[in-house]
């Protein structure tokens, strides 16, 4: 049980590690390639990958073990918001603003997007996001303010900084947009999110007649978009999300700042300096406090039906099943459509699917 409980927070630190490594390796890839046909092969790279994926393992006959949630037609509206906010305008303004930013510092303000989710969870979408999570999201902001002290200039702020802090917003709403969604198949939701995004991307890179680079490049960029952009990334994010939520998930990507800085030295030749290992100890305080949390209250559950991937042994999955309904895997989980009755109880929870209720 314990491993189960944790394992959200594993997939936000593994998105976080991919994430962050994405800036400077987009960095380098800029050097021979226009900033909006770049945004577009990344994203594109992560949607094709999806489809090649989900290909193979059809024609394989290899179906997967646990058939997730499709998407249905609720979701699109959400899904809509996510290749737009998430996968057009929050790329092509962050390839737009890396090309005038250094690389450790569009890592150190990447970081912005915990604090832009946290903040929309919070007002926006009513998430519940209590004081230690205020806390642990500030201590990880401290560090990478620490982390901006290395930096030469006033933090390298700058216009094109200013995008960057923009493109975060973006993908905060990205991030809330995908929480709505997030109890479907987390796989058909990056490959629609990637394809549509870098079609739109490319299309306009067209319209602008950026030159489109040589096939060895193109496919190098489309890789780093597999991994680190929405591919891999995005999985992670998703899955991460359906357990925990928008506020405490968006605050582990706070972390990405670390592998970010780390990749950007190794590629460009500079050891971390001190404020690194100042803000190593404040970082791991941060977020020992966000996976530590624990919150209980008494809470009432309305009368739902709805589908996703779930278990039967975490006190809201009792239900009966009919003929034909999928068997649990290895794992005790499975797909198909239930109702839960009303209920009200108290016990340790989290924003996830079952948990988005108000508090007073």
């Amino acid at each position: 049980m314990a491993a189960r409980t944790s394992l959200p927070y594993v997939y936000a630190i593994a998105a976080a590690a991919l994430f962050g490594s994405g800036a400077p390796f987009a960095k380098v890839l800029l050097g021979g390639i226009g900033p909006v046909t770049l945004a577009g092969l990344l994203y594109m790279g992560s949607g094709l990958g999806m489809a090649a994926y989900l290909a193979l393992v059809r024609l394989g006959g290899n179906h997967r073990e646990v058939a997730e949630a499709s998407l249905c037609r609720s979701d699109l509206p959400w899904v809509a918001g996510v290749v737009i906010f998430g996968g057009f305008l929050a790329p092509l303004t962050l390839m737009l603003s890396l090309q005038a930013t250094p690389a450790a510092t569009a890592a150190l303000l990447l970081n912005f997007e915990a604090v832009a989710t946290a903040g929309i969870a919070a007002l926006l979408f009513a998430e519940a996001v209590g004081r230690r999570t205020w806390a642990a999201l500030g201590l990880i902001t401290a560090s990478c303010l620490i982390l901006s002290l290395g930096e030469e200039g006033p933090g390298g702020f700058s216009l094109a900084a200013f995008g960057i802090l923009l493109a975060c917003t973006f993908w905060g709403l990205d991030n809330n947009f995908s929480r709505n969604v997030s109890a479907k198949d987390p796989l058909a939701t990056v490959m629609i999110k990637g394809i549509g995004a870098g079609f739109l991307s490319l299309l306009l890179a067209h319209l602008l007649a950026e030159p489109f680079p040589a096939p060895g490049p193109a496919l190098i960029a489309m890789a780093v978009g597999l991994l680190s952009y929405g591919g891999l990334t995005s999985v992670l994010f998703l899955l991460s999300l359906r357990r925990v939520g928008s506020a405490r998930t968006g605050s582990l990507l706070a972390i990405s700042p670390f592998f970010g800085i780390v990749v950007s030295f190794a590629l460009f030749a500079a050891p971390p300096d001190g404020p690194f290992y100042l803000a190593l100890p404040v970082m791991a305080l941060g977020a020992c406090l966000l996976v530590t949390e624990r919150h209980s209250h008494p809470h009432e559950h309305p009368p739902v039906v709805h589908e996703h991937r779930h278990r039967h042994d975490d006190l809201h999955h009792e239900h009966p099943h009919l003929p034909g309904t999928p068997l649990p895997d290895r794992n005790g989980e499975h797909s198909h459509s239930h109702a839960h009755e009303g209920i009200r109880h108290e016990h340790p929870h989290v924003p996830d699917i079952h948990h988005r209720h108000r508090h007073d």
